[in-house]
């Protein structure tokens, strides 16, 4: 191998152990949150709330698409990402409603 790959080599493998840092800590992020959102799930089930609620959901899109701009990433990125939490949030607190929790 030259240099030049060699070093390229040695990049590629700090970025990667990076990567892989930042997965994890999405992981143990992504995981804490569904923990905090199944609490809510189980209040909601408990005093017959609706699962949804497109007003909260609405602002916090708009949050994180303000938040995604400041941070340097694509706002449409950050904005589907969400919305597939929230579907699995919701998804979740169907479920609790309909096992009556």
């Amino acid at each position: 191998m030259s240099d030049a790959t060699t070093r390229a080599a040695a990049l590629l493998a700090g970025h990667r152990e990076s990567i892989d840092r930042l997965d994890a800590i999405l992981v143990y992020t992504l995981a804490e949150r569904f923990k905090h959102t199944q609490e809510v799930g189980q209040l909601k089930a408990q005093h017959d709330l609706p699962p949804s609620d497109p007003a909260r959901e609405a602002n916090q899109i708009a949050r994180l698409e303000s938040l995604a701009r400041e941070a340097g990433l694509d706002p449409a990125f950050a904005k589907k990402f969400l919305n597939f939490i929230i579907s699995e949030v919701i998804r979740h607190h169907e479920k609790l409603k309909d096992d009556g929790v």
